[in-house]
């Protein structure tokens, strides 16, 4: 071998080397965990597996890019079975055995209200995911909201509903509010109601019902019997399905109906009710309208289809997807800025700091809720099957409240729709 070709090959294998080193040096020691429960089973299991995706999605690309802090990021998780009495337990776990430096919120309000008093005592950073005025009754200064309802969460949910109803002409007189008995729909329908004082409408039915319900067909007809304008459901998935179904097969048409149901933003819910959906108006926190194409996140969307089909999950994501990794970026953009793995530090610096995330700009307010509220009202329209490709177009589920974020107009009343 020439002497020249010697000395190239040599260049050429010192270069690796150095790469590897530096590689190396970026994410030496330790890695810094982060742990949470999450819902990967029960009712709440498809939006918690989506939610857990994109979370991943965060810890690969942080790593990619040398970690935090010079050390590598590992989430550490465990399945809550979509039931609150595991949570306590989790989060003990987290702390005294797996030793996590870290701790956020999993996802949904039921479940992260039974995290608050681990947290609390453990004077733990706490970010929630989609949690809808968990920190109501708790005050805690280090907890904070991924979830844009807003400084005033409660009444914030269904705020666009109301409006969009009041809007209409005639307007509408009475309401219905039905809720499951659950944290999140005990939280929506207190909104609701407050909504309903200031819209000056009169309450003709009110009423929660077990989240055991499987029979949802005496509950609407009971509904029926009232005659409302307008209908506010406050439901988790297996309930939103429930209700959606007997309105169907009753027949019922109020005027205006949704509002607070979880589970129709997944797109396998949305295929499984397909046109059954049509004219129920119901909150969303994106989709990827024209005004809501933020930095990064249609790069996160698109890693996140490629490996939907694989993982068995929700295909599209626009729910969960944003919202997760959204959480996962406001804490680690606050662990380098502040370089301190200190709850207290980077809590201070989450109050004081308005952060650039694939949901936009986030600024954190009153009781760790978003400083400015957010929540999407969308209308679900011309669902023609129950083929999931048809709502990768926005077509069929159009943003209709706020006016800055709307794509399209409302179809009211409801039975103009069907």
């Amino acid at each position: 071998m020439s002497l020249k070709r010697l000395l190239a090959r040599v260049a050429v294998l010192a270069a690796a080397s150095v790469a590897l080193v530096t590689g190396a040096a970026a994410q030496s020691g330790e890695p810094i965990k982060i742990g949470f429960s999450m819902a990967m089973t029960g009712g709440l299991g498809g939006n918690g597996k989506s939610a857990l995706l994109a979370q991943k999605i965060w810890e690969e690309d942080t790593n990619a890019k040398g970690g935090l802090l010079g050390r590598p990021v590992k989430l550490i998780y465990y399945d809550d079975q979509s039931n609150p009495s595991t949570v306590p337990g989790i989060y003990t776990k987290l702390l005294d055995v797996d030793k996590v430096d870290l701790v956020v919120g999993g996802y949904a309000t039921a479940m992260l209200a039974p995290a608050m008093p681990i947290v609390m005592q453990r004077k733990k950073l706490f970010i929630g995911l989609l949690g809808l005025a968990v920190n109501t009754e708790f005050n805690y200064p280090n907890y904070f909201a991924m979830i844009p309802s807003g400084p005033e969460p409660k009444p914030a949910f269904t705020k666009g509903f109301f409006d969009l109803g009041m809007a209409q002409n005639p307007k509408p007189k009475t309401v219905a509010i039905v809720a499951a008995d659950q944290e999140f729909s005990r939280n929506a329908s207190d909104g609701a109601r407050e909504n309903a004082k200031a819209a000056g409408l009169q309450i003709v039915y009110d009423k929660s019902y077990p989240p055991s319900t499987t029979d949802f067909a005496p509950i609407v007809r009971a509904i029926q019997a009232t005659n409302p304008d307008i209908l506010v459901i406050c439901s988790y998935p297996p309930d939103s399905v429930g209700m959606v179904r007997a309105i169907n097969e009753i027949g019922f048409k109020a005027k205006l109906m949704g509002g607070a149901m979880v589970g129709p933003q997944n797109t396998s819910m949305k295929a499984q009710l397909g046109p059954l959906l049509n004219g129920f108006v119901n909150y969303e926190f994106w989709l990827p309208v024209p005004k809501m194409q933020f930095a990064g996140v249609d790069e996160l969307i698109k890693k996140y289809q490629s490996r939907a089909a694989s993982e068995g999950v929700d295909p599209l994501g626009y729910y969960m997807a944003p919202q997760a990794y959204a959480q996962l970026q406001v804490l680690g953009q606050a662990i380098t800025a502040t370089k301190s793995l200190s709850d207290d530090k980077l809590a201070d610096h989450i109050r004081a700091t308005t952060f650039k995330t694939v949901l936009g700009d986030v600024k954190f307010g009153k009781g760790g809720e978003w400083a400015q509220s957010r929540v999407l009202q969308t209308q679900f329209q011309n669902i023609k099957n129950n083929d999931v490709a048809q709502f990768k177009d926005i077509a069929t589920q159009v943003v209709v409240s706020p006016k800055d974020y709307a794509s399209g107009t409302a179809i009211y009343p409801y039975e103009k729709a069907k």
